[in-house]
């Protein structure tokens, strides 16, 4: 059945899922088309005399007439078969240089004689298109294989120059085809290789009107006439890729305007050669794909096409040329479908449209979607497909489509929608499911601009992909719009972040998708500016984290180095739910035990690389706010993960560049692993409000010892005993190694005995852990394989948690040696010190009571001792003691600390290092104790500060947190004028400057007559000195002395 080629309407309610509706095949509708263009008026201003085309001229002809000449012509012998071809092409070749003419002015007897004998009127000799015809008869009838080869290569070696000679050599082939199918095609096949396509198509000349559209004339009717051999489809065409390309190379040129059908003619050919065997390889199909949509989408709007558009009197009217090349473009994707009905041909066809789909043209995006629409409305409608493809790009596609539900355009909202719903329904179709009347009632509200009904219906459309697409369509389509949220179009934009939320809001979102949906949102972020947008890729996240938190951590982990600062963001997405949050960090550390042994180092490189990343991971979660209190709660199993990974990297030797830093310039240069892991282990405690812990670390170079594997368990001991004097996270930890004390792991078992024996001097520790138990995981580590362990247990089970007994005997040696550090002179007090030290931490939970404050006093005395062993020992063992006197001495010892804060600012300067690296650790915790309002930034100054201006700050800081206690700072001060070192000489003469300079006002206050008279001595001492700096002291101030001397005593 042949229609009648017009348009439909696309404004049609949606097609019915039951039964097919009656409309014509595209192949039928094809070719009636081109008997259509075959009897068009030619468009172009130098058309031959061939006005109405040689086939509508010569179909004319009355059957009974042509049927009576085909008789004679096979009554004719052999010999006067070839002898009538000679002569009519003899003919026509003599004459060839006057082809120009309609009729000559001479005739050939012996072609009248011819057109006699066959009944025909002598005058048509003079018409030389009515001469091919009668060749391509004769041809035709002819029995003899060699004569018509023969014949008909004299045939097409006539002069091709005229569009009409190209016209009736095409004819005249055509109906020799009918009859002599494949001898004229192996013909046509040889030559088209040599010269004939080729040379007259694509020449430098092709531009000319003439030649193409002769050319196209003879397209079409060959296409015509092996469409209508039956016999055709028994025959393979290996030269049809070969015109393809012609017809190809003719669309390309075409100007972006419409004053012809030659666009039409073309596609229309092409379609006709398309159904021809073979079917057409993927890449030509694929290429008139893009020269066809590209030569029709490419073209202006229909506004301007009709503003441009010729005022010629012969010129068809535009927007009627425009109609039938789309509906020539229509048809051509129809027989495509038709040729192979299933959906993986749909989704080729959708593929060579997206680039059209995403134009920032509108009526490029309207003619793509409007193509779309025609052909799944016609699939719906007329074809079955086929149930077995599910391709995956369909999700794709999909996407693309749903897009553009929010386009400014209101035909392209409405067709887009409409399009994702045929392809669903075809979906359906193929599953074998019934589209129910009420699944469709759902969508609705689209039609509506109430934002609450088109939130709904997005809904059911989300849950219908959900619940219809395969896990690999879903993805894509999840994809598809992730990779929209970076566009430029903001419309576009806001729909897909709105969709893609939805989706991953879904309950039921599968684990396998996790994967690819958070590397598409990763690899858009760069491009994301949008505030919004942004927020929405970190909601779509937390709702991912929520349903699959381990595979979302593993893969944003395995997203690129933990320092990009893009990753950071969908880390802090998980953080916006506290549970999910606590998962992640948990996997984390528990992500750094994936450990290869050395031998296997590099074989295993991506077990190493896991381990890595999770620590790069914590290390910069460590200095992000959403992750402060997460870290707060996972302390105690980071601290035992970074310390084991820690201890890990120095045994592989993972090391370089350990120390190749400046603490305070990290971001220099990339952190080794090893560095990285010692950077983390400071910052877990300065972010998490135990920088006492850290700066205790850091002060006294505790930090170094955790830097290397021949110190490192002395640090963790370090460590443990810091953390217990400032009861930092005693319980989590302690559980957390007792845990770690049971592992298989060697380094586990180091680690956690390691912290376990320092924390049994804590007075909490009772409180978490029964004795009993303890002493079960004490006696569980004297089994175990590690001599380390076994002597830290050992060690352990001895201490005064386990035999309180112990406790008496202790004090009684402490006495003991008391008595001999309070005479004036005993042996070795830095051995007495060091024992008496390793005693206090024996009786920590116990407390010292009043001897502390004998120990301070008699330590305070040795702060100027000459040697500076003595002065480190008697500094360092001062910042233990005054925490060990229990609450009943606290407020004594706090003023034994106050005492001492002059002189350890004095001892900074100290000419012994150690001292000096004493004096800073105790003078910190003089002023934790004291709980000076700076001792944080006095820290910091401690730790890095260089040059004048840290003296000057820390000046600052101890005066400004003691504001008012400057008579005792200037006692304190002026004893060390007399010091034997010169560097603490010097620094009392700088504090005393400063107090004169800074606090001249406050000093008048505070002093009384009898502290003035005593500065001015000690001054007019400093005038004979042979310190060159002392008697510039003297000079500097002495003027100021006096004048205090007047405010005082007046």
């Amino acid at each position: 059945m042949v229609g009648n080629g017009s348009r439909r309407s696309t404004r049609r309610s949606m097609p019915s899922s039951h039964g097919k509706a009656n409309h014509p095949l595209p192949r039928q509708e094809q070719e009636l088309e081109l008997r259509r263009t075959a009897e068009m008026v030619p468009i172009s201003k130098k058309s031959d005399n061939l006005h109405l085309g040689l086939l509508g001229e010569h179909l004319n002809i009355h059957p009974s007439l042509e049927d009576t000449v085909a008789n004679k012509i096979k009554n004719m012998m052999f010999t006067e078969q070839g002898l009538a071809l000679n002569t009519i092409c003899h003919f026509l070749e003599k004459h060839s240089k006057l082809w120009g003419k309609q009729e000559v002015s001479y005739g050939d007897a012996s072609v009248q004689k011819l057109l006699e004998f066959l009944s025909l009127d002598p005058w048509r000799v003079a018409d030389k298109a009515f001469l091919f015809y009668l060749y391509g008869l004769i041809l035709r009838e002819c029995l003899s294989v060699e004569q018509v080869q023969c014949h008909l290569a004299s045939l097409l070696e006539l002069s091709h120059e005229h569009s009409s000679q190209r016209e009736g050599i095409a004819l005249a082939v055509g109906l020799a085809s009918t009859k002599h199918f494949e001898e004229v095609w192996a013909l046509l096949e040889h030559l088209g290789r040599t010269k004939f396509l080729r040379s007259s198509v694509m020449s430098e000349d092709s531009q000319d009107e003439i030649l193409k559209s002769s050319f196209l004339s003879a397209a079409i009717l060959l296409t015509r006439s092996l469409q209508e051999e039956y016999g055709s489809q028994r025959y393979k065409f290996t030269q049809i890729p070969e015109l393809i390309q012609c017809l190809l190379g003719i669309l390309l040129k075409e100007p972006n305007s419409l004053t012809t059908f030659f666009r039409q003619k073309v596609i229309l050919v092409i379609s006709g050669l398309s159904h021809l065997p073979p079917r057409l390889k993927p890449m030509l199909k694929s290429q008139v794909l893009q020269t066809c949509l590209q030569s029709m989408y490419m073209l202006p709007s229909p506004e301007a096409l009709k503003s441009g558009s010729p005022s010629l009197e012969q010129a068809p009217d535009v927007m009627v040329v425009y109609k039938k090349t789309e509906r020539a473009l229509d048809l051509l994707l129809q027989n495509f479908i038709t040729e192979n009905p299933s959906m993986d041909e749909i989704c080729f066809l959708l593929q060579h449209t997206e680039n059209w789909l995403k134009s920032d043209k509108s009526h490029e995006r309207s003619r793509a979607v409007h193509s779309i629409f025609l052909l799944l409305q016609y699939v719906a409608d007329s074809l079955k497909l086929a149930k077995e493809a599910v391709p995956s790009v369909l999700g794709h596609q999909i996407g693309l489509l749903t897009l553009l539900w929010r386009d400014k355009d209101e035909y392209i909202q409405q067709h887009s929608l409409r399009c994702v719903f045929l392809l669903m329904q075809l979906l359906f179709q193929q599953k074998g499911k019934l589209v129910e009347s009420t699944e469709w009632s759902n969508m609705k509200p689209f039609e509506s601009n109430a934002p609450r009904e088109w939130e709904i219906s997005l809904y059911y459309m989300v849950k219908t992909f959900k619940d219809n697409l395969t896990v690999a369509q879903h993805t894509q389509l999840t994809l598809t719009l992730v990779h929209s949220l970076g566009s430029s179009n903001y419309l576009r934009c806001d729909l897909a972040a709105q969709l893609t939320l939805m989706i991953c809001e879904e309950p039921g979102f599968r684990r396998e998708q996790v994967a690819e949906i958070l590397q598409g949102l990763f690899q858009e972020l760069p491009y994301i500016h949008s505030k919004s947008v942004q927020q929405t890729i970190s909601h779509a996240t937390m709702a991912l984290g929520t349903q699959h938190t381990q595979e979302v951590v593993e893969v944003v982990l395995s997203l690129c180095q933990p320092s990009e600062r893009w990753i950071l963001l969908l880390w802090k997405a998980l953080a916006t739910n506290y549970r999910v949050a606590r998962d992640a960090i948990t996997l984390l550390y528990t992500k750094l035990k994936l450990r290869p042994p050395k031998g296997l180092l590099q074989s295993t490189y991506q077990a190493r690389l896991v381990s890595l990343m999770a620590l790069g991971t914590i290390y910069e979660l460590l200095y992000t706010l959403e992750y402060r209190e997460t870290v707060r709660w996972a302390f105690a199993g980071i601290l035992m993960g970074l310390l084991t990974e820690l201890y890990y990297l120095l045994e592989v030797g993972l090391v370089e560049s350990i120390f190749d830093y400046q603490e305070d310039n990290l971001a220099s240069k990339p952190l080794g692993p090893c560095r990285t892991c010692l950077e983390a282990l400071k910052g877990l405690f300065w972010t998490n409000k135990y920088w006492e812990v850290f700066a205790d670390m850091k002060l006294i170079q505790g930090w170094e010892l955790l830097g290397q594997l021949e110190t490192f368990t002395k640090g963790v001991t370090l460590l443990a005993r810091i953390m217990t004097h400032y009861n930092c996270e005693i319980k989590a930890v302690l559980g957390q190694a007792l845990v770690s004390l049971r592992s298989s792991e060697e380094r586990d078992n180091i680690v956690g005995i390691c912290i376990i024996s320092e924390f049994l001097n804590s007075p909490d520790v009772s409180q978490h852990v029964s004795r009993k138990a303890m002493d079960k995981s004490l006696n569980l580590g004297l089994s175990n394989r590690n001599q380390m362990v076994q002597a830290m247990s050992l060690k352990g089970l001895g201490s005064t948690l386990i035999v309180p007994k112990k406790v008496t005997l202790l004090k009684s040696k402490l006495m003991e040696l008391l008595e001999n550090f309070l005479e004036p002179e005993f042996k070795d007090p830095v051995g007495l010190m060091e024992i008496m030290n390793h005693l206090l931490q024996c009786l920590g939970i116990q407390g010292i009571g009043i001897a502390s404050l004998k120990i301070a006093q008699r330590l305070l005395g040795l702060f100027r001792d000459e040697r500076a062993e003595v002065r480190e020992g008697a500094i360092f063992l001062f910042g233990s003691v005054i925490y060990y006197g229990g609450k009943k001495f606290r407020l004594i010892l706090k003023n034994m600390a106050f005492q001492a804060a002059v002189p350890l600012l004095f001892h900074i300067a100290d000419p012994c290092p150690e001292v000096a690296m004493k004096a800073k650790f105790t003078l910190l915790r003089c002023a934790i104790l004291l709980k000076w309002e700076f001792r944080k930034e006095l820290f910091g100054k401690l730790a890095w500060g260089q040059g004048l201006g840290a003296e000057n700050d820390i000046f600052v800081y101890l005066i400004e947190s003691n504001i008012g206690s400057y008579q005792q700072f200037l006692s304190q001060a002026l004893v060390y004028l007399d010091s034997p070192h010169k560097t603490l000489r010097l620094a009392a003469m700088k504090f005393i400057g400063g107090l004169l300079q800074d606090y001249f006002t406050d000093l008048c206050y505070h002093l009384k007559k009898d502290d003035v008279t005593i500065l001015k001595n000690y001054l007019e001492a400093l005038s004979y000195d042979t310190d060159s700096r002392a008697r510039k002291f003297y000079l500097n101030y002495w003027n100021d002395v006096i004048e205090l001397s007047h405010y005082v005593t007046s």
